[in-house]
């Protein structure tokens, strides 16, 4: 009827069911049912094709993670299964796809349905292949043009879409700012308060300093001090740190921002051997202050440069000349490629065109990020004021993720 379209439609249809027809059940069954996905029970995991993606995923892994009633808790967001319950060697009875919800039934007759998306969003492939952080890296040249706006501080402390707007602005570029800000330590610490809590350490919770020399720091002196992370000597080291200068009658004393990560790329795309050895050496950081009243010994250890296993992103800088001690972690010949590795990285550092340099003024309060800008000083006269403290990292980003940012 149809003529020759109609006998090579008839050949292509014959085709495809011979095809499919040749498929393991499993295989035909998804492809019936979900076009959009393919799956395959295999002996050591479940491998499913979606979104253009292969996924391969463990059957303890797919018990472990039901989120039916009996499995986890859904008004307390946490598991009720016993992980150590779960057979080493368990395997699915039967797996389906439909509507874009894998269905597994386990062993015993109890059932666990995925999403596909959630599966896509919470497998290993979907985070290898992906970052855990947005980040718009910069030099002074970059971040001069974004023309990034500052928070008003009015607006900050009353509206939770100014706080939106400012924790946005700190993750994408590792610094924020805040404006029209009293200048008092009051003042600062109310603003801090409303992004996380604040991080107690060996100098308080909110501190307040001129340069007096009243702590074993150079910090406290007027001297110009290079770009650096702060607290490099804690296992943890701080995570954000705020400036707000409350007074200044002198010269000179502009702060230096320099973003670690856009260096460290720049050193990775140079030397990937380089970017490597400062990542896997582990090297010690150390204060130590003996003054009346202030008795310190403070060590942290780890490498320059740290970077998530599963996809080599980084996530955090520790660089610290001044409290970096010796390097006992490495043999000799080791030690002469992570001090040319260092001298690379410090060459992109120190680069002016890598340089932002701000001057702060009383109501201008800046937030920085301690795992990712580096921050300095150039010396200065006069009576210099300064008040911040250190922000818990956690806290600060489970903010953002409430107010519905990716943190």
């Amino acid at each position: 009827m149809f003529g020759p379209f109609g006998r090579q439609l008839r050949a292509a249809v014959k085709q495809a069911q011979l095809w499919k027809a040749s498929l393991p059940p499993i295989w035909r069954q998804s492809q019936v049912r979900a076009c959009a996905a393919l799956l395959q029970l295999q002996d050591d995991c479940l491998v499913l094709h979606y979104g253009g993606t292969r996924m391969q995923f463990n059957y303890v892994w797919l018990r472990d993670n039901c989120r039916d009633e009996s499995s986890y808790n859904v008004q307390t967001n946490q598991r009720n299964l016993d992980t150590v319950s779960i057979d080493l060697n368990i395997r699915p009875d039967h797996s389906s796809v439909e509507r874009d919800q894998l269905t597994l039934t386990w062993p015993g007759g109890h059932v666990t349905k995925y999403s596909l998306s959630w599966l896509a969003e919470n497998s290993y492939e979907g985070k290898k292949n992906g970052l855990m952080h947005q980040r718009i890296l910069w030099n002074a040249d970059i971040y001069e043009r974004a023309k990034v706006p500052s928070a008003k501080w009015e607006k900050f402390m009353s509206c939770d879409e100014e706080v939106k707007f400012f924790l946005q602005n700190y993750l994408s570029y590792g610094v924020a700012f805040v404006d029209g800000v009293p200048a008092s330590v009051e003042a600062t610490q109310e603003v801090v308060q409303r992004v996380s809590i604040i991080r107690e350490t060996t100098y308080g919770g909110m501190w307040s300093f001129t340069s007096n020399f009243a702590r074993g720091d150079t910090a406290y002196s007027q001297l110009a001090l290079g770009a650096h992370t702060d607290t490099s000597y804690l296992q943890e080291p701080c995570g954000i740190q705020v400036f707000h200068c409350l007074r200044h009658d002198g010269t000179g004393g502009r702060n230096l921002l320099v973003d670690g990560f856009y260096a460290a790329e720049r050193l990775r795309q140079l030397s990937p051997k380089s970017f490597e050895l400062l990542a896997g050496v582990h090297v010690r950081h150390e204060y130590v202050e003996s003054k009346e009243g202030h008795q310190n010994h403070l060590t942290g250890i780890g490498p320059l440069l740290e970077v998530y296993p599963w996809n080599k992103e980084l996530f955090m800088i520790r660089y610290n000349d001044y409290d970096r001690t010796v390097i006992d972690t490495a043999p000799h010949d080791v030690v002469q490629q992570w001090y040319a590795a260092h001298r690379l990285l410090a060459t992109e550092l120190r680069r002016p065109e890598n340089q932002l340099w701000v001057k702060l003024s009383p109501g201008k309060v800046i937030f920085v990020d301690n795992w990712r800008v580096l921050h300095g000083r150039e010396s200065f006269s006069g009576l210099r004021q300064l008040c911040g403290c250190y922000l818990t990292r956690d806290d600060v980003l489970s903010t953002a993720r409430c107010l519905g940012l990716r943190a």
